[in-house]
């Protein structure tokens, strides 16, 4: 991880003076008035826990707030943080832990976290056979498929592990070599007991009757600032209307979602997952609103940037504390709140 990260910082420096000088251009001046900017949003996967998000979209109001957004699908924080520090992106979605690393690596021009948008964990456990009587005590002795080390999903695992007096390096086997995406597909074809999976792959093994929910890590974990959005603190300095446009198009797709039915905000969002029946996505979107999945604002509190710390320290992935203040800026979500 710090390997990663260091490789991330190097990436940085070498391509600050291009990104500095596509900044002083002014091609992605947020801060004029009248024509629509171009804004490269990078998210870490495409997935139904953004419904938020795909709802700004397909309801326009990027549009609305001036924005001609791409999105781009980066398959990963580490990836995600790379465009983000290379210029390819101007916005990054991811969890904030990547920001963390980053920082501690020593960045001149950090990834700034301007707005929270998810405020449970968006995995699920999912064993062989129904246990409505599940209990983590349970995966004791057990094989379960994870994820990468210093990563939000297997970090948030092993925080509950570790609540529930377990050891996650000796009291259970964590396979964690298998990429982000494909450990549904080798659930449904290996031997492990139980697999940690987002959406839609939980919801699918249930469906193809291959696997079921035995526990929510979202309501597990508690609230812990699962995603959000940042850019450079350089690109943020000199584009605020712009980074402020944005923000106010997420809030206006946080009030839809928590304002509609699953099954309003299913079609709605159905043209970002094209393969899926909107009957899925409802389903899908059910299981995350009944556990208080997104929140009402995206304002990203200290409490919250405090228990991630907790979480990246418990995990060995914090060298040292850093500062709230320094990769958190809250007055854009409150701007938009107040909208």
């Amino acid at each position: 991880m710090k390997k990663r990260y260091k490789a991330l910082l190097a990436a940085l420096l070498t391509g600050a003076l291009a990104a500095g000088c596509l900044a002083g251009c002014g091609k992605m001046d947020g801060t004029a008035g009248g024509k629509m900017k171009k804004v490269t949003l990078n998210e870490v996967a495409h997935s139904i826990f953004y419904a938020p998000q795909y709802a700004a979209i397909e309801l326009g109001y990027f549009e609305e707030e001036g924005i001609d957004l791409t999105l781009v699908n980066g398959a990963g924080a580490d990836k995600v943080m790379t465009a983000l520090i290379s210029g390819d992106a101007q916005i990054g979605f991811m969890g904030s832990e990547a920001s963390i690393y980053v920082s501690q690596e020593g960045a001149d021009d950090p990834a700034v976290n301007f707005a929270q948008l998810t405020q449970r964990a968006g995995n699920f456990l999912v064993g062989r056979t129904a246990q409505p009587d599940f209990k983590w005590e349970d995966l004791k002795g057990k094989k379960v498929l994870g994820g990468r080390a210093g990563g939000m999903p297997q970090m948030v695992f092993e925080y509950i592990l570790k609540k529930h007096g377990i050891d996650p390096k000796t009291d259970l086997t964590i396979d964690q070599s298998i990429s982000f995406g494909l450990t549904a597909a080798a659930f449904t074809s290996g031997d492990a007991d139980y697999t940690v999976e987002f959406e839609p792959f939980a919801t699918t093994l249930e469906m193809e009757n291959c696997g079921t929910v035995v526990a929510s890590l979202g309501r597990d974990s508690g609230y812990v600032p699962y995603t959000a959005y940042c850019a450079k603190k350089s690109y943020m300095e000199k584009n605020p209307q712009l980074i402020q446009k944005f923000t106010n198009a997420i809030q206006k797709g946080l009030d839809y979602v928590n304002s509609h039915s699953a099954w309003e905000i299913a079609k709605t969002i159905q043209p970002q997952f094209k393969d899926t029946p909107v009957e899925k996505i409802a389903a899908i979107i059910d299981r995350y609103k009944s556990q208080d999945t997104w929140k009402e604002d995206t304002i990203f509190e200290k409490d919250s940037f405090e228990l991630l710390e907790n979480i990246l320290e418990e995990s060995g992935e914090l060298k040292k504390r850093v500062p709230y203040e320094d990769l958190v800026r809250t007055d854009f979500s409150i701007n938009a709140a107040k909208k």
